[in-house]
């Protein structure tokens, strides 16, 4: 044991250390030794080996003590385990540090004393290690110690971690797994404080811990010590970062989402109560706990430390405070370790669901989607009653619009009585991969809140609720042999926080982003509004409703002094959260395609909108970008586009103007586009418009010298071909995309393209729902399909299988 060093510095250790340091402790050597000449700031430091450790039991006699204590330990019996426990960390606190044992250690902190200052500020954090254990996991079991002073002091949070590898957690973990008690050892680390109790700290791994996409950083931060990210104490701000563009120098923070951060770890009054705990003052709440400048700085260490490591890794990083008294205003990184739950690529699978019993039907509607659904009823009359839903539960309603949302992400399934096929409920529920059944006239009325209820829309069109919960199974098929071919399988998608996970389904873009839901649930309040905002503070002095409006926008917008950055930010993010998850391919962005009762309900929105009788055929799409009474809104869209594709790199954005009804519309949007620095052409930037009009079609070859390709729209094609409301559920038998009428104008439309050597592609609805139609497509030689994320797997076999019958080689 002599031979054994008591004391390593951070230099003199890598993370082949670990049996004689620990896992932290061989992770901070080796970032000290290696990548601090590479600029990533790591705070000095030196540890208390595993020896030291091994040391103090034996010069105190302690083995044959602990070990007869815990003899007979019923792990189950807690009243039982925490008298133990007690018992052992008590006769480990009162024995004595040995004098050679403490000499090493007093020596090393007066080290750090003078390369810092007197009575350096330090952590004491336990590093265990387990040789000949490799599957032992001790995270979070032992203590950490915070601002702690002088030598004496050292050595008593020293003996308090060595105490701590008997925690009640610990002790009933090592029992439960059969593991020795004596084959588990423990290193201190004492490293020097970074004054983040006067600024912030927090967590940021180099993987998106949900999805497991890699190619993404993701910070994690509020203010004061690190401790309350680190137990998620407190709702911390959240930041992603793009690694690909930001390796090309470009600024790409695809998202800032402002936390909570109720309470702040700052330091305490004497060294009896070195830390503790203090309500966050508002004004730090309301302002994000890091610049820009921090969070890419931080994004390019992680990227370098993730390079070292080469894996995916979790990091905690602290920020010094900025004076005299308190630091430098620097960043550092105190730990880090390789993040363990998507370190390692899984196989994808596509699940393909199945009912495996029989019980009554309820209702019936149209499915939307093919999966499988489960959970108590919760029957909501309107929005003012989803407070009291419950993650879980099956949403049965009326009807739903942007408002429901918040709850539709936590719902196992849906069901309402109105609504077609392409309604709110239907979109909204495939974006979240959840079974949703609309159109089923009574569903409030037969099914009651609290029954168990079964959602099946795995049968085709006809979705059936039954009673009661009844078993199914999913069957999973292999993604990774999908066949190459050559009419590309896009994507439709709106909900930025689903595009990591949904960008891994095999895909070759995304034909469609939608901005709506961006616009409803991230930003909430009309454009115009916030353009407006001085003025409207003015009118609220003698308006209540506008007095309404105005205090919204401030509890949404507190870091904003220009209202209107706030939707462009806002906007871009969303908009640049979809594009990376499917970097570098394309991702064509439609423009906002809200009708005017839509936005009337956002924030301020009753202020800016007409009243139309028939909005779905009234002031829409391209008609509004034009209009001086909606242009500098518009324009926002334009500066989030162009701060997505100059700012961040995200050139694979392209754009698509909806609801264009004349050549001339066309040609307007384009010249307001460049008016606010979208230009066409310019950096790869093309631009393509919705084929959703009979009008795009007969002008065909008109319309394709102003765009750079078509999209066809589907859903509104055939209500305005069939003349008919596509959300009523009184001529639903009516609306089909397999009209002959709609084929034979697709086919026009494609045939003209081709012949003006335009991209044409199809992002309605009808391809995802009926497999007969995606092969009309194939045969009809369209460049691409943009599908629903649960429709691409079973349609792409489709065309495969429809290629290979018409001799159609894949590119």
């Amino acid at each position: 044991m002599s031979n054994e060093p008591l004391i390593m510095w951070f230099e003199e250790i890598s993370i082949k250390d670990v049996p004689l340091v620990g896992g932290k402790n061989a992770s901070l050597g080796e970032m000290y030794r290696n990548l601090t000449p590479k600029g990533i700031n790591v705070p000095d430091g030196f540890a208390v080996t595993a020896a030291a450790y091994r040391y103090f039991i034996h010069e105190n006699h302690l083995d044959d003590k602990i070990r007869e204590i815990l003899t007979g330990l019923d792990t189950h019996d807690i009243k039982d385990l925490q008298r133990r426990g007690k018992k052992v960390r008590e006769i480990i606190l009162k024995a004595k540090m040995p004098e050679k044992l403490a000499a090493s250690i007093k020596e090393a902190y007066h080290k750090l004393e003078e390369k810092y200052y007197p009575e350096v500020d330090v952590a004491v954090r336990s590093s265990a290690t387990a040789e000949d254990l490799p599957d032992a996991s001790f995270a979070g079991q032992q203590e950490t110690f915070l601002n702690v002073r002088g030598a004496e002091n050292v050595i008593e949070f020293v003996k308090r971690c060595f105490a701590s590898l008997f925690t009640d957690r610990a002790i009933s973990y090592r029992q439960d797994k059969g593991f020795d008690h004596f084959n588990v050892y423990l290193s201190v680390a004492i490293q020097k404080m970074v004054r983040s109790d006067a600024a912030s700290s927090g967590v940021m791994f180099t993987i998106d811990t949900e999805s497991g996409y890699r190619e993404v950083v993701y910070i994690t931060g509020a203010w004061g010590l690190g401790e309350n990210v680190v137990q998620g104490a407190v709702n911390p701000d959240e930041f992603y970062v793009f690694k690909p563009t930001l390796k090309k120098g470009f600024r790409p923070i695809l998202s800032k989402k402002l936390g909570s951060k109720e309470l702040m770890m700052i330091y305490g009054k004497s060294k009896r109560c070195p830390v503790r705990n203090i309500k966050t003052p508002k004004e730090l709440r309301q302002k994000f706990c890091l610049t820009d400048d921090e969070i890419l700085k931080l994004a390019e260490w992680a990227i370098i430390i993730e390079d070292h490591y080469g894996r995916p890794m979790d990091i905690e990083w602290a920020k010094d405070g900025d004076g005299k008294e308190v630091g430098t205003g620097e960043l550092f990184i105190v730990q880090a370790r390789p993040e363990t739950v998507h370190g390692t690529k899984q196989e994808q699978f596509y699940e393909i669901y199945k009912l495996k019993g029989e019980g009554k039907v309820l209702t019936v509607g149209k499915a939307v989607g093919s999966k499988i659904g489960q959970g108590k009823a919760r029957v909501i009359e309107d929005v003012s009653g989803i407070h009291d839903f419950q993650k879980g539960e099956v949403l049965v309603t009326d009807m739903t619009d942007p408002d429901w949302e918040p709850i539709m992400k936590i719902a196992s399934a849906i069901v309402t009585n109105r609504g077609g096929r392409t309604c709110h409920a239907a979109i909204i529920s495939r974006e979240l991969g959840i079974p949703c059944i609309v159109g089923t006239n009574n569903a409030t009325e037969v099914i009651k809140t609290g029954m168990d209820v079964t959602v099946d829309c795995s049968q085709g069109e006809d979705g059936y609720v039954y009673e009661g919960l009844i078993p199914f199974e999913v069957e999973r098929i292999d993604l990774t042999k999908m066949p190459r071919t050559r009419t590309k399988i896009m994507m439709n998608v709106g909900i930025p926080e689903k595009a990591f996970s949904q960008g891994q389904i095999p895909n070759d873009g995304v034909g469609l982003a939608r901005l709506e839901f961006i616009i409803g649930s991230h930003i909430a309040i009309h454009p115009l509004a916030l353009l407006n905002y001085e003025e409207l503070k003015e009118k609220a002095k003698k308006d209540r409703k506008i007095r309404k409006v105005i205090k919204a926008i401030d509890e949404k917008t507190p870091m904003y002094e220009n209202k209107a950055e706030y939707y462009v930010d806002k906007l871009a993010q969303g908009i640049a959260m979809i594009a990376a998850g499917f970097y570098p391919k394309d991702v064509i962005v439609r423009f906002s395609d809200f009708k005017s009762n839509e936005y009337a309900n956002l924030i301020g929105g009753f202020l800016y909108e007409p009243v139309e009788h028939n909005p779905m055929l009234g002031w829409r799409g391209a008609s509004r970008y034009y209009d001086p009474n909606f242009e500098p809104a518009f324009a926002l869209e334009c500066k989030a586009l162009k701060k997505v594709r100059d700012e961040m790199g995200l050139t694979n954005v392209k754009v698509m103007v909806p609801f264009c009804r004349t050549v001339e519309e066309g040609q307007k949007v384009i010249q307001v586009m460049e008016k606010y620095g979208l230009k066409q052409g310019e950096n790869g930037l093309e631009v393509y418009v919705m084929c959703e009009i009979p009008s795009n079609v007969i002008l065909a070859d008109e319309f394709a010298k102003v765009f750079d390709g078509f999209s066809i729209g589907s859903n509104d094609l055939t209500q305005l071909t069939l003349g008919l409301d596509r959300d009523s559920e009184l001529v639903a038998h009516i609306y089909d995309e397999r009209n002959p009428a709609v084929k034979k104008l697709i086919r026009q439309v494609i045939k003209e393209a081709k012949k003006a050597k335009r991209k044409v592609g199809i992002c309605g609805q009808a391809p995802s729902d009926f497999p007969d139609f995606a092969a009309f497509l194939v045969e009809c030689g369209i460049d691409s399909m943009s599908l629903t994320p649960d429709t691409i797997v079973k349609t792409w076999l489709l065309v495969a299988e429809t290629e290979k019958k018409l001799g159609i080689k894949p590119e």
